[in-house]
């Protein structure tokens, strides 16, 4: 598997489980992320059940970096439950990306006027 798929897959992962509720809705969006970048369920499993440190987010490219932090904003938003300890995780990522915290709060103040479904992110 991709580096690159597998760094997103286990940001995820360990996003979704931050509220101590890794909910059905999330676990399918992420399943639906693995398998349209040629992985498994199976993978994902994996990583659920063996997450890895986070690590440096650096040598992403500018084009990766946002992606990264548009699927993280999805996922939060994908179960209607906004909560701190996601929101916290988020900025923790968005800071690594290169974004500032601040990024996270704008998502939730317009979240009910962004269409995250209607974007596609090109790839190279």
């Amino acid at each position: 598997m991709e580096t690159d798929i597998k760094k997103r897959l286990n940001i995820l992962i360990q996003l979704a489980e931050a509220d101590k509720h890794f909910a059905t809705i999330e676990k399918e969006m992420i399943y639906k992320i693995a398998e349209s970048n040629g992985s498994s369920r199976e993978v994902v499993n994996d990583l659920i059940r063996n997450p890895f440190p986070i690590g440096n987010l650096t040598d992403l490219s500018e084009n990766e970096q946002f992606d990264y932090m548009w699927t993280c904003a999805r996922l939060i938003f994908i179960d209607n439950k906004v909560f701190d300890i996601e929101l916290a995780f988020a900025k923790n990522i968005a800071l690594k990306l290169g974004f500032q915290g601040e990024i996270i709060d704008f998502m939730v103040k317009v979240y009910d006027r962004i269409s995250f479904e209607n974007v596609k992110i090109k790839k190279k």
